[in-house]
């Protein structure tokens, strides 16, 4: 970047102290001097506690005295101001890419296609390799609905407004009263904050979901798309001569919302089938703007012979083209229109664009008469963004996929085999269900499709898998992704959601996804895809591709996040072997979460460190919750989300790595048992644990958030294991213990240290990607953590004889943390990452009050009751610390 005495992070400065200044403004105007006043003192007692100039119980006083109402209102001021500080930080971000594409001399943006392309090339690979590998490059981001964006969609929107005006600040034109304009209006966004419930009142329903998820392709990700695939075109066409194919899509999209049913009764067919024509709702309209601008612009009068036979003599022959295109998408709005209403099921009509390819016919004979009438600038311009749309996005912007867990598939298949008197689905061995679904999909049985056809009802959980499939065989194929088996540990599994989509007519099936989720089912994954693969008349089926997805979030819970991480790298590697050897192209899905405690981490690292062979130009990738607003809220921020995943993929499929020493194998597998030991021993195997966990952290009170519409647990009652990962990692992270992240990881440290390996451990660190990420997030969660909070959790909330668990897990923590500086040679956390250490510093004292304010109010929660008010108070602290964590679960 250009020299200069300035920061670079100057701006960011100016912006956080102008939204302080405002909000502050607010403070006085709505709540009163006395106020803020008191709001001011609460700041410069965390800030001098956080320096060690007073005690912290001076701040707890402090608050303490405050009535429930002054509290709450503190504690929301905090987190108002690390909201617009998060929004600051974001723009900031935007404001430092635009810095880099302004100034090229001094060197791309990391990780920029600028960046990327020539260092590959400069790496060796060919330029005729490079553009193969990105005309086949497919990346796919799967949005879920997982209930982890605890702000409003209402607030998210104010806060898109403040980032835009933001934005306009920044102009070098502005006039000062354009400038002074500019800033009344943040200061009345500010204040619209200050007075809007930033609380849910209810939680969403999955169709609520489903808007939700498809407000990102509307708002960003629909400009987005193209734009990133012009960056692409260029990009390639400067590297290799040639640019991107018109019928390329390197980037698609996927998603879960509607149709991830595993453990959430309230995603039932019908909303299945909404989801799906909200879809083909939005992506008719959003394709019929575009027509319609296209259309106003090609008023030309020359036109190809193709395209002269097709409209006669018209005298604007493009117009005439198009106009029945603009109705034809009109219709098909407003078909789904009146389908939705009526909550009607899915019915085909003549008149809807079957697919992509028949909306693109019309489009591409414009395209080519264009360039074959001189018009060729004016073809490159809006028309070819639509026509890069349609690959990448379709009809449906993302297809649909399904998911329900295992055990699901198999309570359907005993109640068909037991109905038609065939025997007990449920009782038979593995090799006896594989007899049975061979012959029902070889054809030499019928039981299961004419049981289907009888459309017998047996248990609602039953009905609802049969149900969803005879909804899906009704849905437009295109709209459908991959069917994914939740917990699948057998080969059978696949077979009967394969043999089950068969019987209810959907056809053609639906690509069958196994997700391995828990330790044991990534040690046995490769055993199982092998087995599935060595049976021919299945391998004749799948033909030369398989997907297989890992599950991040509760292999973590299981065995910890260092152990997690290494099963999921070493299953990986067996699951590539085991494609190799037959000959099959696997896709890895990776099911990450936002947290680091969930698979969570940057893109690029994230995918730097896979595996050799495990991205072989293809990936999916799931995106939640808050991390969907977090990637794509903002456009230029979509923009630089959507460049990563490019160029991450590409380098980690054409770079080759290093082998990994069998020492360094050796040691790390060490370190995953020893940690996993740990980790379980804790949270497993004492009996106190569970107690500590429910009274040491709001996690009873975060299931009754209205985050999601699906319930926190699989099942009711129950321990850690019928918890979901995310109400887990949830909870840890509102006390700022941040466990799931890094318990274990000390214990494996420490004992390999102590047994004099800290030479390799180092080696191990500086030469292998894998191991450096794992440790650098794990680095990134202990800074975060602040043990002196959680032990105010302890002293508010937890009984006295379960006291000594926290205070062993939090000599635990300082442990982690001196043997990650030993490991990493830092002289302290986030050494390499000063910015990074600046923010957390600079967030902490605005964060603490909140916790305070949050332990107290739980406090009165569990003495007082279900006091409605006090629970409103409590979810207000809810979304500050999420604000200033930057994550949830």
């Amino acid at each position: 970047m250009p020299s200069t005495t300035r920061s670079p992070h100057a701006p960011l400065h100016a912006d956080v102290r102008l939204l302080g200044e405002l909000l502050g403004a607010t403070l006085r105007e709505q709540e009163g001097t006395e106020l803020y006043e008191t709001v001011e003192h609460v700041r410069a007692l965390a800030k001098d506690a956080r320096a060690g100039l007073v005690a912290r119980e001076e701040l707890t006083r402090a608050l303490r005295a405050l009535s429930v109402h002054d509290a709450l209102t503190v504690a929301r001021a905090f987190a108002h101001f690390l909201g617009l500080a998060n929004i600051a930080e974001q723009h900031h971000r935007i404001r430092r890419r635009r810095d880099y594409l302004r100034a090229p001399d001094h060197g791309p943006q990391r990780g920029s296609l600028a960046e990327s392309f020539p260092r590959l090339l400069k790496a060796g690979v060919s330029p005729e390799a490079l553009r193969a590998a990105v005309e086949s490059l497919h990346v796919e981001l799967v949005i879920t609905a997982h209930p982890t964006e605890v702000v409003r969609r209402t607030v998210r929107r104010t806060q898109r407004r403040i980032a835009d005006f933001l934005s306009e600040r920044d102009r070098a034109d502005l006039t000062p009263g354009e400038r002074e304009e500019l800033t009344r209006a943040l200061a009345a966004e500010v204040t619209t904050l200050w007075l809007t419930n930033e609380v849910r009142r209810e939680a969403p329903t999955p169709f609520e979901e489903v808007k939700w998820g498809l407000v990102s392709f509307e708002q960003t990700l629909w400009d987005a798309v193209p734009r990133s695939l012009r960056a692409i075109d260029r990009a390639l066409h400067d590297a290799t001569g040639r640019g991107l194919p018109l019928d390329a899509a390197p980037l698609r999209f996927g998603t879960w919302i509607g149709g991830d049913r595993d453990g959430n009764p309230n995603v039932t067919p019908l909303v299945t089938g909404q989801a799906v024509m909200l879809a083909r709702w939005m992506a008719a309209d959003l394709y019929r703007q575009e027509i319609e601008a296209l259309r106003d612009e090609l008023s030309m009068h020359r036109a190809n012979d193709d395209l002269r036979a097709a409209v006669g003599d018209a005298p604007e022959p493009y117009r005439a083209l198009l106009k029945p295109v603009i109705a034809r998408l009109l219709a098909m709005r407003e078909r789904m229109t009146n389908l939705l209403e009526l909550k009607a099921d899915y019915t085909p009509d003549q008149n809807d664009y079957a697919d992509a390819n028949a909306l693109a016919e019309p489009l591409r004979l414009c395209y080519r008469s264009l360039h074959e009438t001189g018009a060729g600038r004016v073809a490159d311009g809006r028309l070819l963004d639509i026509l890069r749309r349609l690959p990448s996005l379709g009809l449906s912007l993302a297809p649909l996929d399904l998911r329900q867990e295992a055990s699901r598939h198999t309570d359907a298949l005993d109640a068909i085999t037991r109905a038609a008197a065939v025997g007990s689905y449920a009782e038979w061995d593995e090799s006896a269900r594989q007899a049975f679904l061979h012959a029902e999909l070889s054809g030499g049985s019928r039981v299961i499709a004419d049981t289907v056809a009888t459309k017998a009802r047996f248990t609602p959980e039953v009905d609802d898998v049969l149900d969803t499939l005879r909804t899906a065989a009704t849905l437009p194929r295109d709209a459908l992704g991959a069917y994914v088996i939740s917990m699948a540990a057998h080969p059978s599994d696949v077979l009967a959601v394969r043999a089950l989509q068969e019987g209810a007519g959907l056809t053609p099936p639906l690509r069958v996804v196994p997700l391995f989720e828990t330790v044991d089912d990534l040690q046995r994954a490769a055993e199982v895809v092998d087995a599935l693969l060595s049976l021919p008349w299945y391998r004749e089926r799948v033909g030369s591709t398989m997907e297989v997805m890992i599950g991040y979030s509760d292999s973590a819970k299981d065995g910890g996040r260092l152990a997690a991480a290494w099963e999921l790298y070493a299953a990986q590697e067996r699951l590539v072997a085991v494609a190799m050897q037959h000959d099959v192209r696997l896709t890895l899905f990776h099911g990450r979460g936002g947290s680091v405690g969930r698979g969570g981490g940057p893109t690029h690292l994230a995918i730097q460190s896979q595996p050799p062979g495990s991205i072989n130009g293809t990936i999916r990738v799931t995106e939640q919750g808050e991390m969907v607003d977090a990637k794509f809220g903002l456009p230029a921020i979509a923009d630089r989300t959507l460049e990563v995943y490019t160029t991450a993929t590409l380098e980690a499929s054409l770079l080759s790595s290093a082998t990994v020493p069998d020492a360094w194998r050796s040691r790390m597998q060490t370190l995953a048992d020893t940690s996993r030991a740990h980790f379980r021993d804790i949270v497993y195997e004492t009996p106190e644990f569970i107690d500590y966990f429910r009274t040491a952290t709001p996690e009873p009170e975060l299931g009754r958030l209205r985050t999601g519409s699906r319930p926190a647990r699989r099942r009711s009652g129950g321990g850690v294991n019928s918890l979901r990962a995310i109400p887990w990692v949830f909870a840890w992270t509102q006390t700022r213990l941040l466990l799931a992240s890094w318990l274990g990881v000390g214990a494996a440290l420490d004992e390999a240290l102590a047994a004099g390996h800290a030479t390799e451990l180092r080696a191990m660190y500086e030469g292998w990607p894998f191991f450096r990420s794992t440790l650098d997030l794990i680095e990134m969660v202990v800074a975060k953590a602040s043990p002196e909070i959680t032990a105010i959790y302890d002293e508010a909330l937890v009984p006295e004889p379960l006291r000594s668990i926290g205070v062993a897990l939090r000599e635990d923590l300082a442990r982690t943390k001196r043997v990650l500086l030993q490991v990493t040679g830092h002289a302290h956390l986030l050494e390499e990452n000063p910015v990074l250490r600046r923010s957390i510093d600079v967030r902490n004292p605005y964060v603490d009050p909140i916790n305070l304010v949050q332990a107290e109010v739980l406090s009165r929660l569990r003495e007082e009751g279900a006091d409605p008010a006090l629970f409103e108070a409590f979810l207000s602290t809810v979304n500050g610390v999420a604000a200033g964590m930057r994550n949830t679960g």
